[in-house]
């Protein structure tokens, strides 16, 4: 899997704010009001699309030139970088609610000294799974 991609994206600025397509990229497709939130969509869309394929075991098509773009008035192209590595940790890392019984006075005292019991919970999830190991973290 490479570290970095890049691909144009087509910002289509009307009046009720930018389109965001990428040419190279079928279904990748973003918006926004403003220029700085047009780049920053454009980046996450292009990095979560990109995941997507990978974890599809899909290919990934070659990035255009920028000659070969056409475009129509009102539209302008931009060249959209993501560093994968990044968005691959964030995604992996992002966390989900789980439900867990304890003891009542388990609970009890922990409240009393200020335990952060979801992390106490991870940390010795890592541990139990040796997960510090695993492939995932490398």
């Amino acid at each position: 899997m490479k570290k970095r991609y890049a691909y144009i994206a087509v910002f289509d600025y009307a009046d009720d704010g930018i389109s965001i397509s990428f040419p190279d990229l079928e279904g990748c497709f973003s918006c926004a009001d403003s220029n700085n939130g047009a780049l920053n969509n454009a980046k996450e869309a292009l990095g979560l699309h990109v995941w997507g394929l990978e974890q599809d075991k899909d290919e990934i098509p070659q990035s255009s030139s920028l000659k070969d773009i056409k475009l129509e008035e009102g539209e302008i192209a931009h060249i959209v970088e993501v560093f994968m590595p990044a968005v691959r940790e964030r995604i992996n890392n992002r966390f989900v609610k789980k439900t867990l019984s304890l003891p009542a006075w388990l609970a009890d005292m922990a409240d009393e000294d200020g335990v952060n019991c979801s992390k106490v919970f991870q940390n010795a999830l890592i541990d139990y799974l040796d997960a510090n190991n695993k492939a995932h973290h490398s």
